[in-house]
Formats: structure tokens, sequence, C-alpha cells
């Protein structure tokens, strides 16, 4: 029996993550899926996605850069996806399909995705209208799940969010008490509808058009453990009591060494288009970046008791910076600076400080100190 997954988002990264995870689930011979894709947001933009998404014969996922030093170059046809709506044209059938046939449902809807507009504070739920956010119109997809019987759902948000699914959860109960809804829904939504926090990591570089995407070949799903079973098994899909460690390691090693990385770049006023890759065939930025990691990330990780554990996520996140095959531009990554200094290298200073008052960070502190 296949498990109907509806996913909301189009977006490269999901092609290449959740898209390309149960394609490969399928091939293993797991009863998951298929996906119904559903573009979210009004107007032309990644429309040809849609159309591309409707197209028999699969999507193409390249898989490109190095793995314990082998390299990767492999092109995987995706055929997991089967259907793709846009929602602000196609409401009634996503309504329809989401009410009866829907499993599990996914999201990736980017940075505001969350964000509640005013004007789906005093929606009608009974008008054939469509809610302008993310949360809006989820909530009215599952005010007409409930009213087709209320069949049981695990949603499985893949934002870049910490305590994503909590949040979420939060949003749309919140929203259902705004709207007055019944305290037999209200009680079906706390009790039927899972939302599981989860963390995923794979950079996904480019789009191969209309549809189709370049990412490198590490990938990880981390999903806190809950009254549910686990989706599907897969590699890179982990199970988990608690995601802190995966967390701690991504922003403050993956996500520090970028902003370490970002940092420099602006402060030589290097070239616009210039990728990490490039960046670290300079010898002097390569070692600075090293040491960093070496003499004050790894250290502060050990006095949190995931020295090994850092270590070895170090090794992983220089090979995949040094990874020639993907286009990562230092100019996308420095988008916002100011801020992801206060939330990757800071607030690592801070969750060291009590284990280890004394370890000296004079790199990271320096950096922290031009923006206080």
């Amino acid at each position: 029996m296949s498990r109907r997954i509806v996913q909301f988002g189009t977006s490269r990264f999901l092609q290449a993550h959740a898209d390309l995870f149960v394609h490969e689930a399928q091939e293993a011979g797991q009863a998951i899926g298929p996906i119904t894709v559903v573009k979210t947001t009004e107007g032309e933009d990644r429309a040809g996605r849609v159309a591309g998404f409707r197209r028999a014969g699969g999507f193409p996922v390249q898989i490109r850069g190095y793995r314990a030093d082998a390299l990767i170059d492999q092109r995987v046809m995706v055929h997991s996806v089967d259907q793709a709506f846009d929602a602000h044209a196609d409401w009634p059938a996503v309504t329809d399909h989401f009410a009866k046939d829907a499993e599990i449902a996914l999201s990736n809807v980017g940075d505001r995705g969350y964000d509640v507009a005013e004007k789906d504070r005093v929606f009608d739920p009974a008008s054939a209208k469509i809610p302008l956010s993310f949360p809006g119109k989820l909530l009215a997809l599952l005010v007409a799940r409930h009213r087709a019987g209320g069949r049981p759902l695990l949603f499985l948000p893949t934002e870049l969010i910490a305590s994503n699914g909590r949040i979420l959860s939060c949003l749309v109960a919140d929203l259902a008490r705004t709207w007055s809804m019944s305290a037999a829904f209200q009680e079906w939504l706390a009790g039927s509808v899972v939302f599981a926090n989860g963390l995923v990591d794979r950079i996904v570089s480019e789009d191969i058009e209309p549809v189709g995407a370049v990412a490198e070949p590490y990938a990880l799903w981390a999903i806190r453990r809950g009254n549910f079973d686990p989706p599907f098994t897969h590699p890179a899909l982990v199970m988990t009591d608690t995601l802190e460690p995966f967390e701690r390691l991504k922003l403050h090693i993956l996500n520090l060494g970028h902003t370490v990385l970002a940092e420099e770049w602006i402060r030589h006023g290097r070239p616009a288009d210039e990728t990490v890759a490039r960046f670290l065939s300079d010898a002097a930025i390569a070692l600075r970046l090293t040491d960093i990691f070496a003499s004050e990330v790894v250290p502060g990780f050990a006095a949190r008791g995931m020295g090994d554990a850092a270590a070895a996520y170090v090794r992983t996140t220089l090979e995949r910076f040094r990874n020639p095959f993907l286009q990562h531009r230092i100019a996308d990554i420095a988008n916002n600076h100011e801020a992801k200094v206060g939330h990757r290298i800071r607030t690592f200073m801070d969750w060291v400080h009590d284990p280890a008052p004394g370890l000296r960070m004079p790199h990271l502190a320096a950096i922290a100190q031009t923006y206080r």
C-alpha cells in the first residue's frame, strides 16, 4: 500500500532532497509516495516547474562532488512525483486531494513562509476563497480534511527554523481559534495531526530547467521521534530523540564557517562572483578557516562533550566547501551578514562560555566585536 505525500513547495532543494529520497526508497521496494507537488505562491514565478512536474518521465538530479575523497558525478532521474498543482489556479482540486488522499505532508516554503497574512485572520473557511498565506492555506485544507472524515496526518516541515514542527503547529492552532473553529476540529487537530520537528542539510546550488537540480553528495534529514512511525528508511534519514546535536553542528560549523568566509570576502573586497571553492583555493584563506575550526570551534564543542563529532563534521564540511562543481557564491552567503554573525558566531561563544569560560576564541571574538 502506497502512502501519498502532498508536498508544499517546488524548490530545487526539495527536488534534490525529499523527492530524491522518496524515489530512492521506492527503488528499494518501500511503499512510500508518490508525491503531489503544490505551488503555494501566487503568480507566474515557477509556473514552469508545475508544468515540468506534470510531464511524464521524471526529472534529473545531478549529484556532483566528493565523498571520502572519492569523486561522485551521478545523474538520477527522479520518478517519485506524479502530480502537480498550482494552489491559486487549482484550489478545489488541491482541497479535495489533500482531504481524501494525503497520508503525509511536507513543506519548504521559504524564509517568510510561516508569516500569517492579516486578511487570513478573518478568513471564512466555508467560503470558496483561498487564504493568502501558507498557514492559512494549510488550516483551510485541514478543515476540509476534518470534514471529509478526519484521517490522521503526519506533517514534516523542512524549513530552516528551529522547532519548525512545533512552531507551525502552534501557528495553525492559534489561527484555528481565531477562526472560531469547533471544539471537535481543535481536538482532532491536536490529536490526529502530528507536526514533527526536523532538520535538513544539503547544498543544492543550481536549477536544471524546467525541473531538476544540481546538488552535493552530502545529505541529512534528521527527524525528532514522536508518536508516529518513520515515514520511510534511507541512509540519510535519521530518527533521533533530540535534534540539538545536529542543529549545533550545522549552525556552528557549516554555517559559522560560511560566515567566517563571508567576513574575509567582505574585508578583502573579493570578486562578486567568487564561489566558496574558488575562495578556499587561496592558501591563506584556507589556513585561516582551518585554524579557526581547529583552535576555537572544535575545542568549544569539546567543552560540551562533542569534540569527536565536531572534528568529524569539520572534515566533512571542508570537503563540502571545496566541492568544485557547486556554484555557491559567497555574495549570497553574505546576505544579512550582521545578523548571521550574531546567530552563528556570537551564540556559539555564549554556548561555550558556561562550560569553558577561559577558552580563548580571538578570531571569532574579533568578528563578533566588529558587529556589536
